[in-house]
């Protein structure tokens, strides 16, 4: 029997920031108090630092669907048109939460693997000219793809409609401009490229979609925006918080301002380019080839194997839990994800254990092809300070 350590290699939860972890440690404190205070505080003002915006940010005891949840039922009323962008698992659920709240949705589909793009956008735009909401995920997760949010901004900004963005798996992953692309909602979670445990979602608004809240006709309770905010300046959330969650978080960001947000998307983007080249030349098929994210890659698994028996065998042979696919993806194609506390010594690893396990299921590959590649990029790269403790 091998000693086997179990290892997180999926994109959603992540690999823990380790001093995070002992921050959580910290939680018999009240949430009313003003020490807690003063980390409620500090988390908010790290956030609007670390995403590079001073639009008032929001934090939520939920998963990240909670805060795609807020959006739709604070800011739009019942038969309001909306755009979906639909290219996986994450853009039907804008579809199914639109269609749950009574929005009047134009749903824009592309191929499991594939992009809207803002043309398509463009085009919805100028067919309907009423349309007060476009949503859109910035990293399909669930395939590996990424959306030009830039470009859907601009067409946006042009009219009075605002851009929701699920960046839960985007931000950390890619650049994201709030102010200089026109996301007028940007939505995060904390178990990803933050570095803890699911549990807290939080978004980012601007003017322009605060006042969508002040026409909007949805009901809520919980996830009322407005009483986030008037609590949030008050250095407290609206009802009782994550409070381990919270205070992780507090150490996560002091982590990733001493990193730097670019560094950090700059770690995963490198990741991610590594990987797809060992995959190529290993001689798999990448799923996303022509709009991959950084957050996670997509391989197609072998002709004639289930994608099942990779994430199996990385979970029996190693301690290894990599992603399936999701929907109509499951079986066909695996995940290694790029987001967080994630360097090049898990990718060396991953890929030496990805060729062990071909080999001994009939897809013949030899030892060191995909190392070798993630190592050429390594050294290629210039690596200044791989992510760290």
């Amino acid at each position: 029997m091998h000693i086997r350590k179990q290892r997180l290699l999926t994109p959603g939860p992540t690999p823990l920031y380790p001093p995070a972890l002992h921050a959580m440690m910290a939680s018999d404190i009240h949430h009313r108090t003003e020490d807690f205070r003063k980390a409620y505080r500090s988390c908010l003002a790290d956030l609007k630092e670390v995403l590079g915006t001073s639009h008032d940010v929001l934090m939520f005891a939920a998963s990240g669907t909670g805060a795609m949840d807020a959006t739709v039922s604070n800011l739009f009323s019942k038969g309001d048109k909306v755009i979906v962008c639909s290219a996986g698992k994450f853009g039907e659920r804008w579809g199914e939460i639109a269609k749950a709240y009574g929005l009047d949705a134009t749903i824009l589909t592309a191929p499991y693997g594939q992009a809207i793009t803002s043309a398509d956008v463009e085009r919805a735009l100028a067919k309907e000219r009423s349309v007060k909401g476009v949503f859109v995920q910035a990293s399909e997760t669930s395939t590996g793809a990424a959306h030009d949010v830039r470009a859907m901004g601009r067409a946006v900004a042009r009219t009075d409609a605002i851009l929701v963005v699920d960046g839960i798996t985007g931000i950390g992953t890619m650049p994201l401009d709030i102010h200089g692309w026109g996301l007028d909602v940007l939505i995060g979670g904390s178990q990803k490229a933050f570095m803890i445990p699911p549990g807290l979602a939080f978004l980012s608004i601007s003017p322009k979609a605060w006042k969508f809240a002040d026409t909007a006709t949805l009901p809520h309770y919980y996830f009322n925006l407005k009483k986030e905010k008037k609590s949030g300046d008050a250095g407290e959330s609206s009802w009782t918080p994550a409070t381990a969650l919270i205070l992780a978080l507090a150490e996560s960001l002091r982590y990733i301002k001493q990193l730097g947000m670019a560094r950090l998307i700059e770690n995963a983007q490198m990741l991610a380019h590594a990987t797809r080249t060992a995959i190529v030349r290993i001689g798999l098929e990448l799923f996303a080839p022509d709009s991959p994210a950084a957050s996670a890659t997509a391989v197609k698994a072998p002709a004639g194997m289930d994608s099942g028996v990779i994430v199996k065998e990385f979970r029996n042979r190693f301690g290894a839990i990599i992603a399936n696919g999701q929907g109509s993806m499951k079986g066909q194609i695996f995940r290694i994800a790029h987001l967080g506390y994630f360097d090049f010594a898990d990718l060396f690893a991953v890929i030496a254990g990805l060729e062990v396990i071909l080999n001994a299921n009939g897809f013949p590959v030899n030892y060191g092809t995909g190392v070798a590649a993630v190592q050429e990029i390594y050294e290629s790269a210039a690596v200044k300070q791989p992510v760290a403790v």
